[in-house]
């Protein structure tokens, strides 16, 4: 089963211009870079696989390091492809910051390049397997579980699992603020390694960024302490380590895959889940189609929201950067699931 995404034409021409684009625009210190761009010129060259690690670069680098994502604006993570040029680049980069297992392209660039100041941000905290096909808790057993069942054993054991290695190990670390402020130490002790001569502004913009976490932490941990309900259904099952960690119930209608169609035994599973559990909303997000949740809710009578898994920054996106989409992402929950 190919559980690939599929992705609206536009962002195909963002993912194919990429390979036009060379990562040697933003050059660190101890690169040839440096001479033809003066903007990257003296800082520490990063590359960063994905938004939330650009983020965390970005914010912990601050103006002694010239970050480069691999994953442009409007393209979906698991769907990037590298050129060679690209892949022949990393070497060049004085630090590179990925998630192995959430892009199989990069993981294997990164291999290929031979660099050796990399960081892992799985590396940085602890996975854990959480639901790929149902999400959450089961709801009763019988025929329909049965079949359930059946798909969460063949999603996870065909392809590649959106990202998901072979252990089954959920990927999706970013979302959960505790987890994320665990890998943000890390990539600060990372760039103090790289570049020794600013270890002290690495430390304290590491500080900063995990304190803003705390915060956002605590938020959830208030906003979603007392709710009418504890289930939630999204498109995607990137919600569980978020889930998990403030005492909710995630449910995905298609798991791994939110472009493939949910089979009408998990269609009849959700919404009894939805009266069962009184789930007032099914969400969707902003880099996927939205309209199996769309349908979803169309056919149980239930409303439509955004909740974001973070993958990428863009003009649909309800903040302009992290901090602020996941305070989104709380308003949103506190709304579906009744928080008092």
């Amino acid at each position: 089963m190919n559980v690939r995404r599929l992705i609206p034409v536009t962002a195909t021409a963002v993912a194919v211009s990429l390979g036009l684009v060379t990562l040697s625009a933003c050059g660190g210190p101890s690169t040839a870079a440096d001479t033809k761009n003066g903007d990257g010129a003296g800082k520490l060259n990063v590359i960063a696989s994905f938004y939330p690690l650009q983020y965390l670069a970005e914010e912990i680098g601050g103006d002694k390091v010239a970050v480069t994502p691999l994953t442009k604006p409007g393209v979906e993570p698991h769907d990037l492809e590298l050129k060679p040029r690209q892949t022949a680049e990393l070497s060049d980069a004085d630090l590179i910051v990925y998630l192995k297992g959430l892009q199989p392209a990069v993981d294997e660039a990164v291999k290929q390049s031979g660099a050796k100041a990399t960081v892992d941000a799985t590396s940085l905290t602890k996975l854990e397997a959480h639901g790929t096909a149902a999400g959450g808790h089961e709801h009763g057993e019988g025929e329909e579980h049965g079949d359930e069942h059946a798909e969460k054993e063949e999603a996870g054991h065909e392809g590649h699992g959106h990202g998901h290695d072979e252990a089954g190990s959920d990927p999706h670390i970013w979302l959960d603020p505790v987890k994320y402020a665990e890998v943000a130490q890390g990539v600060g002790k990372a760039l103090e390694k790289a570049d020794p001569d600013n270890a002290a502004t690495y430390r304290k913009n590491t500080d900063t960024l995990v304190g803003k976490l705390d915060g956002l932490n605590t938020a959830f941990k208030n906003g979603l302490k007392n709710t009418t309900t504890k289930t939630f259904i999204t498109t995607h099952s990137a919600f569980g380590y978020l889930a998990e960690r403030y005492g909710l119930e995630q449910e995905g209608i298609s798991g791994v895959d939110p472009e493939s169609e949910p089979s009408p035994a998990r269609i009849k599973q959700l919404q009894r889940i939805a009266k069962e559990d009184k789930v007032n909303t099914v969400f969707f997000e902003t880099l996927a189609s939205d309209k199996t949740a769309r349908t979803l809710a169309a056919d149980t009578g239930l409303k439509t929201d955004v909740l974001d898994p973070l993958e990428g920054i863009t003009d649909k996106s309800k903040g302009s950067d992290y901090i602020e989409v996941m305070q989104s992402n709380l308003d949103a929950l506190k709304k579906a699931l009744g928080a008092k």
